[in-house]
């Protein structure tokens, strides 16, 4: 249930606070007042679509917040508690902000979060009609929610089981058909998966295989320049000349040592410069073994050893070429091959596997489409009786209401019915589809009628009715009046009326009231009680608030509609 609604700067409402609460509500107010800005706030905390054009001109931003009692530990609690927001002591806030640019904002529980997280909790707060609404119960599916909402929860349990096969069974058969259509495709992907792997296996390439091989046959390729450097720098280091006369640097090293030795004595200072050359000469014998063991590690027979390096690398490029474009692709292949063939190979046993579970699952799908349709026939029944005799008190007492219930071509979704609600509009006539048989008037009266009946089985917290008395007036107001309060004996109701013998019967009345005296129209709400109230009845009767034959009527209407 609804408590509060605030609402600033949308539409021509510059700053209002609607105290709601239980029972019925009665919106009215003069024409252009903005008597819909309060169906299009209530919608915008629904999760509806916002429009930039709906904020008051001159302002930045149109808000609208709500204060809803919800059960702390419902489904309403748990989704806002997902949502990052909290409800706290049975109060959950709700708010909506919409720029001049179009730019929206939601806030549930005291958090921020998408519009979307609203229109989910939509479902559990409220029931909004308007007159689209009206429209929208011509259309099929509409129909089919409303016999199943009235069918409850043995309706609605057996629709669940119904779609859970329905949804597996399409599935399987999905499968089954992928599976037969794309046989000779995934048989061609199992020899070529084949074929791929042999021809990795017969390589056997190792993760970095291929970078290893690119340095070695760099250095196969240059070879002789390798052996020619480091044999001159050996050379240099290290002569093994003959030739008394020829020095190299570790025998002239190897001299400056000794030479300083000779004279190490006459100056202390010397001590660490030939400690310094004795650690030169230990370096260079670590170079000249270095290169020594590297010069002996150029094989004589390179070139044969460069043509083997190359004939691999080719190997292992032709199969990243083929299966790469990196060496580890290559390798996770052939390590998942495997996997896909044991899946590719097993289409045979899968087909004959699913072939037999669709089986099974049309003979279990179509047992619980004939529950699905024993309960529907049941409900329909009920429904088309019942919402006859509030038809026969909405002034419209030779029609009766009739639920179609017909067999589908093919299983849908929604089971395999064809559901339709027929109006009667006399004994004897033959039964119209509503979207022929009905006028705008009565289509109204029918949605009410259908709301009260329904609400018995699927009670809602909250119903809003935006001009659910178009096309009608006189008794027939009176009996839409009657079954309003009725409504709101069990659920929180909110309408929208012009007349009065609708807003008689509200507990709560509240009147938008227009002010164009600034030269621009601005309006704002009051709660109408005592002779007030009797005025602005007196005003919807008549058009003359202060009229005292207006006023007398509006006094006998109000007194007729206090609970007896």
């Amino acid at each position: 249930m609804i408590d509060e609604l605030s609402i600033s700067d949308l539409g021509v409402i510059r700053n209002a606070s609607l105290p709601l609460g239980a029972g019925f509500t009665a919106i009215t107010g003069e024409t252009g007042a903005g008597k819909t800005m309060v169906v299009t706030a209530l919608g915008l905390l629904l999760g509806a679509r916002a429009d930039a054009g709906s904020v008051r001109s001159g302002a930045n931003q149109a808000r609208v917040q709500g204060v809803w009692s919800v059960d702390d530990d419902g489904p309403v609690a748990e989704r806002v508690r997902d949502a990052g927001g909290r409800v706290e002591d049975g109060e959950l806030i709700l708010g909506r902000t919409v720029s001049s640019e179009g730019r929206s904002r939601a806030a549930v529980g005291g958090g921020a979060a998408p519009a979307g997280v609203l229109a989910e909790l939509a479902g559990e707060l409220v029931v909004l009609h308007g007159q689209s609404d009206q429209q929208r119960l011509r259309s099929a599916s509409a129909q089919r929610e409303v016999v199943d909402r009235f069918a409850g929860e043995p309706g609605l349990s057996a629709l669940k089981d119904y779609q859970e096969v329905y949804r597996r069974l399409a599935a399987r058969q999905n499968e089954y058909d992928t599976i037969r259509a794309e046989r000779d495709q995934r048989q061609r992907e199992a020899m070529e998966l084949r074929l791929a792997v042999e021809e990795i296996a017969a390589v056997a390439p190792q993760e970095g295989e291929d970078i290893e091989l690119t340095e070695k046959a760099e250095r196969l390729t240059h070879a002789e320049a390798l052996r020619e450097a480091t044999g001159g720098a050996l050379e240099a280091l290290s002569s093994d000349s003959l030739d008394a006369t020829a020095f190299d640097a570790r025998a002239l090293v190897d001299r400056a040592r000794r030479d300083l030795e000779k004279v190490v004595g006459f100056d202390p200072a010397l001590a660490p410069i030939v400690e310094t050359v004795s650690s030169v000469g230990f370096l260079l014998d670590d170079v000249v073994t270095e290169l020594s063991g590297y010069l002996a590690g150029l094989d004589i027979e390179s070139a044969r050893e460069l043509e083997q390096v190359q004939e691999r690398r080719s190997a292992i490029a032709s199969l990243i070429r083929k299966y790469g474009p990196e060496m580890s692709d290559v390798i996770a292949l052939e390590q998942s091959a495997g996997k896909r063939l044991f899946e590719l190979d097993s289409d045979d046993e899968r087909v004959e596997e699913l072939s037999q579970l669709i089986e099974e699952d049309k003979i279990l799908l179509a047992q619980l489409a004939g529950v699905l349709s024993e309960r529907r026939a049941s409900a329909g029944a009920q429904l088309a009786d019942a919402v006859s005799q509030e038809l026969t008190a909405l002034a419209m007492p030779d029609a009766k209401l009739v639920v179609s219930i017909q067999p589908l071509a093919e299983p849908a979704l929604h089971g395999n019915d064809e559901v339709m609600l027929l109006l009667q509009p006399h004994p004897g006539s033959e039964p119209r589809a509503l979207s022929k048989g009905a006028s705008g008037g009565e289509l109204s009266r029918i949605m009410l009628a259908i709301e009260v009946v329904v609400a018995g089985a699927d009670p809602v917290p909250t119903f809003v009715f935006d001009e659910v008395d178009s096309g009608v007036g006189g008794s027939s107001a009176i009996e839409i009046g009657k079954r309003l309060a009725r409504l709101a004996q069990q659920s929180q109701v909110i309408v929208v009326t012009h007349l009065a013998q609708v807003a008689a019967f509200a507990n709560n009345h509240l009147q938008i009231v227009k002010d164009s005296s600034g030269g621009y129209t601005e309006s704002s709400v009051r709660v109408l009680r005592g002779p007030e109230r009797a005025a602005e009845i007196a005003r919807l009767l008549s058009g003359l608030s202060d009229s005292e034959s207006a006023l007398s009527h509006a006094r006998e209407l109000l007194d007729m509609a206090l609970p007896r």
